[in-house]
C-alpha cells in the first residue's frame, strides 16, 4: 500500500487559523504514526493554550482507512459537533498517520451544532491545505542470497527499481541482502535473475514485531 503522509519531523507542528463569527479555530497538524505521537500534540497545544475554551481532536495513527488507532474528541462542545467532523475531514484526505487538535477561543457568539461542525471541519481542511506530504510504501522483508561478484549488479538492479536495501551481512558463501518489496507489487525476481544470467536465492523474511 502507498499512502501520503505528513513530512513533520517528531514534535514538529503544521498549524492554520480561521475565524468564524469572532471565535478562533487554531488547527494544529502532526505526524501520528503512534497514538503516543499525537498525545504528545495534544498535550503540547493544552500547555500552549491554557485558557481557551476546546481543545478538539482526531487522529489516525496508521494508513487511509485504519479502524483500530484512530480516535476524536469534542472536548466539551456537544456531542458529534467537533472530533467527528474533524476525523473525517482526515480520513476524506487519503492521508494516513495524522494528527490534528483544534483549539478553539470562544469569540461570544453561539454557532448552533451544524456551525460548531462545519468550523470545526473547516479548520481541518485549511490546516491540510499546505501540509507538506511524502509518501510512504509499505514493504515486505526478504533476504537475497548472491556471490560477490554479482553484488553490485544486484545493488543496481535494486537501485534501478526503488526497491529499498535494509541490511547486508557477509559471510563466505557472499552477500546476503534484505530488501523491503513494496507489498502491492508481486515478487518478481526474473528480471534481476535475466541480467545476472544465474537464479538468485531468496526467501520472505517475517514481520518484526
Amino acid at each position: 500500500m502507498r499512502y501520503l503522509v505528513p513530512s513533520l519531523d517528531e514534535q514538529e507542528r503544521h498549524t492554520a487559523e480561521i475565524d468564524v463569527e469572532k471565535s478562533r479555530f487554531l488547527a494544529w497538524l502532526c505526524h501520528a504514526p503512534t497514538p503516543a505521537a499525537f498525545e504528545n500534540l495534544l498535550l503540547a497545544a493544552r500547555a500552549a493554550h491554557p485558557n481557551a475554551s476546546h481543545h478538539c481532536s482526531a487522529f489516525i495513527a496508521g494508513p487511509p482507512g485504519e479502524q483500530n488507532l484512530i480516535g476524536f474528541s469534542d472536548d466539551g462542545e456537544p456531542g458529534g459537533t467537533a472530533g467527528r467532523p474533524m476525523f473525517q475531514v482526515l480520513e476524506g484526505s487519503g492521508i494516513g498517520q495524522v494528527g490534528c487538535v483544534v483549539i478553539r477561543y470562544f469569540g461570544g457568539t453561539k454557532l448552533g451544532t451544524g456551525g460548531l461542525a462545519r468550523a470545526y471541519a473547516q479548520a481541518v481542511a485549511k490546516g491540510l491545505e499546505a501540509l507538506p506530504t511524502h509518501e510512504v510504501v509499505e514493504r515486505d522483508a526478504y533476504l537475497l542470497q548472491v556471490d560477490f561478484s554479482a553484488e553490485a549488479e544486484v545493488r543496481n538492479w535494486l537501485h534501478e527499481n526503488d526497491i529499498a536495501i535494509l541490511d547486508v551481512e557477509y559471510a563466505a558463501r557472499g552477500a546476503a541482502l534484505t530488501i523491503g518489496w513494496p507489498r502491492d507489487q508481486a515478487l518478481d525476481l526474473s528480471p534481476l535473475e535475466n541480467r545476472l544470467k544465474q537464479t538468485v536465492e531468496c526467501r520472505r523474511l517475517p514481520p518484526q514485531t
